[in-house]
């Protein structure tokens, strides 16, 4: 037929607005008329030598019908099988969901290419049997999935029908733009049990964009393989953008699974156990343990740390096939469900082939257990082995040795919304009844943003017999008047005479973020040996808890607060006897504002003690305009400054910090406020995956070293940055510690401090 005007193709082409309507496509090909041609990219001149040599190297074959099995999905008009047939490879199917391409390409091949197949099928819900193909070649019909409208929901469901009907040691080969968002999608989805190679194919100087080819072999080994770069330079150099681009996320998919591979003890996400990451899950693998994240795609309610164990030997005295067992935070931390021996002793004790061990943390404290088995049941279901026949998977739970609750004080904040104060008594066997008041944002699902142990007075009789008189002679005063108040009297949930311990931390990631400071220890101790105070800087004031420590803990520090909201302030004043000194200010106003004003003021973080200090020594609110810190005469020195609040934004991915803490405009501002000599603390808790990543990518972009310490138990991750050159590396730790616990007054709970835990992320 007549070739088309340049004009005639544009306006056809120009049908063409959504790359995964059927009824576009048929309008297309249409259009185009019978027995007419049509590639996108990549003429067979340059496909055919690294094509065939990929094809040559495939067994398979059925049917009568020579040489492997091929399918061609979405094959549209292209000749690209009709050069395969004619190569000598007879045993293809080509498919299209377009009836009006399929029925002309039918037509066009029948007589002389009779043993080619064309049906009319959607490739993302192909009518195939399992493991039925030899090799499965796609020319351009993942980029046309991947519409930025749709996102790669499409394409999703295109690669999981490939693994399906492809043999076991089949090959997949895409001729793709490798454009980023498909590429992502390529590695992702082929990270585990695959080996992947990639290759630019040769190119004419009038082709705008390069052509690459990538190849996907699913073999059977335990561990990730890099994927194998075939890219020559002279490739790249053609079409340079396309190509740096392409070597970016070639590296950083290679760095990822270089880390997975070097780690011992990996945290999956459901998405990686079901993209093959330790096999068949469906099948029982006595011994086996690993540990991974449930509900992090947004699925429930709630975010969980939970492990896989199956059984250690294969019995036939299984009560259940597969078990749930929940373990509460206070509980968490015992050798039991903390260590692999102790956890194998449940294993044993549950009768269970597969045990699902679940850790509940501070997020799940107002869920009643309806409420998680209800939120977890469908979670789970997917981990049993077998097939789902609808069988119950039965839950089992340690006791959280939560013996009283008691709301002391329930109040409301347009900043914060509810908050809620509650004495909560915990017992175990054996111990003394414990006691803990906590302090929660209803807006985050139920997280206890803090908890202080507390204790008793005990007055002798005198002092007993002095209260009553007190007691009596305020009854027979006339109502109405007013006494003083002692902010150091705590309004009482279950009896009197109670304080806060200020010198204990009950919160682990509190013990983890002053661990940290050992990474500058020595500059610590230098500067109590020349008796200059260090500035310390906290945001995000919660109950207070923190900076009290650090004042009791650290007296070297002058400590300032800086908080958005003041009901806030006056919650940790009245419930949790926080009290502001000369070396711990509290600031109302907005975080970043007061760390970028700093900056313009030029403060500083070490004073001297034998230097007078003539600021007021009462806490200041700041509207609008932001003070910087306050000690304005210091000289410069070692500034810490600790981001611990919690995101009123959930849809962010993060529940702590606020997204805005994270961007790199206030990253590069926290980089100079903190100079060379300083130490940045994030407490970072995020349900994504790659929200974290994101995060760890924009801190090492930024500052010259940086830490992390995850949590035992906890979904808290501490990240520790800083910008010496010379910082305390991970086997110097231990050492370090011991130097900061000689500076401190109070030690650190023990079994709050894994400093093997810390990992240096640059």
């Amino acid at each position: 037929m007549a070739k088309k005007s340049a004009e005639e193709e544009l306006a056809i082409l120009e049908t063409l607005t959504d790359f995964t309507s059927k009824e576009n496509w048929d309008k297309f090909f249409s259009l185009r008329g019978a027995g007419d041609s049509f590639e996108w990219y990549s003429e067979w001149n340059q496909l055919r030598g690294p094509l065939l040599a990929h094809l040559s190297g495939c067994g398979g074959g059925g049917g009568g019908a020579t040489g492997p099995r091929i399918l061609v999905p979405g094959c549209g008009s292209s000749r690209l099988s009709e050069h395969v047939y004619d190569a000598g490879f007879r045993n293809i199917t080509n498919i299209d969901f377009s009836r009006v391409v399929v029925s002309d390409m039918l037509r066009r091949h029948l007589r002389t290419r009779p043993e080619m197949r064309w049906r009319v099928m959607d490739m993302t819900d192909m009518q195939f049997e399992d493991d039925y193909f030899d090799v499965v070649l796609d020319k351009g019909g993942l980029d046309a999935l991947m519409e930025p409208a749709v996102g790669s929901v499409l394409g999703k469901k295109y690669l999981k029908e490939v693994k399906r009907v492809l043999k076991f040691g089949g090959k997949f080969i895409c001729l793709t733009l490798a454009e980023t968002h498909v590429i992502r999608l390529l590695f992702s989805e082929f990270r585990f049990g695959w080996a992947t190679s990639i290759e630019a194919l040769s190119q004419k100087p009038s082709e705008a964009y390069q052509t690459f080819m990538v190849t996907v072999v699913e073999e059977n080994f335990h561990y990730l393989k890099p994927v194998t770069s075939l890219l020559n330079s002279s490739a790249l150099d053609f079409k340079a953008k396309q190509g740096h681009m392409l070597v970016a996320e070639l590296d950083n998919e290679n760095q990822l699974r270089s880390e997975y591979s070097s780690r011992e003890d990996i945290l999956y996400s459901v998405r990686d156990l079901e993209l093959g990451a330790v096999g068949d899950l469906k099948k029982l693998h006595p011994g086996f343990r690993c540990q991974l994240i449930l509900g992090e795609q947004g699925e429930s309610i709630y975010t969980y740390k939970a492990v896989i164990l199956d059984a250690q030997q294969d019995s036939d005295s299984f009560a259940y096939q597969c078990g749930v067992f929940i373990v509460p935070k206070v509980r968490a931390h015992e050798y039991l469900f903390s260590h692999k021996e102790g956890q194998w002793l449940i294993v044993e004790s549950s009768k269970a082939a597969r045990l699902i061990m679940v850790f509940l943390d501070a997020r799940h404290s107002h869920a009643s257990m309806d409420d998680i088995k209800k939120d977890l049941s469908p979670l789970v279901r997917g981990l049993a082995p077998g097939e789902d026949d609808g069988i119950s998977i039965p839950f089992m739970m340690a006791s959280d040795c939560v013996k009283e609750r008691n709301i002391v004080q329930k109040v409301s904040s347009p900043t914060t919304g509810p908050i809620i104060v509650e004495d909560v008594i915990y017992e175990k066997v054996g111990e003394e009844a414990k006691m803990f008041r906590r302090l929660t944002f209803e807006r985050s699902m139920g997280l206890v943003q803090s908890e202080a142990l507390l204790t008793r007075e005990h007055k002798n009789n005198l002092e007993e017999k002095e209260s009553k008189k007190k007691s009596t002679s305020s009854k027979s005063k006339k109502k109405g008047g007013r006494r003083g108040t002692d902010s150091r009297k705590l309004t009482d949930g279950f009896g009197s005479n109670l304080k806060i311990d200020h010198s204990c931390l009950a919160s682990s990631y509190h013990s983890g973020i002053i661990s940290g400071f050992a990474l500058i220890a020595s500059m610590l101790e230098s500067a109590v040996s020349y008796q200059n105070q260090v500035r310390a800087i906290v945001i995000g004031l919660g109950a207070g808890l923190l900076p009290m420590f650090l004042r009791v803990c650290l007296p070297f520090l002058d400590v300032e607060v800086v908080e958005l909201d003041d009901l806030i302030l006056d919650v940790a004043r009245q419930y949790f006897a926080f009290m502001e000194d000369e070396h711990l200010k509290v600031h109302v106003c907005d975080g970043i504002k007061f760390i970028q004003e700093a900056n313009v003021e030029g403060a500083s973080g070490v004073t001297n003690k034998n230097e007078k200090d003539d600021s007021d020594t009462h806490s200041k609110t700041y509207n609008g305009s932001v003070h910087p810190l306050t000690n304005a005469n210091c000289s410069t020195g070692i500034k810490i400054l600790i981001v611990d609040a919690d995101s009123s934004d959930s849809s962010s991915g993060l529940a702590c910090p606020p997204a805005d803490f994270v961007e790199e405009s206030f990253l590069l501002c926290v980089k100079d406020f903190i100079s060379e000599s300083g130490l940045f603390v994030i407490n970072l808790v995020s349900r994504s995956p790659a929200v974290r990543e994101m995060v760890v990518s924009r801190m090492k972009k930024v500052f010259c070293h940086l830490f992390s310490l995850e949590l035992e138990g906890d979904v808290n991750e501490v990240l520790f940055a800083c910008n010496m050159e010379v910082c305390s590396v991970p086997d110097q730790l231990p050492e370090a510690l011991a130097q900061l616990q000689g500076l401190m007054k109070v030690p650190l709970p023990e079994e709050q401090i894994d400093m093997q835990k810390m990992k240096c992320l640059k």
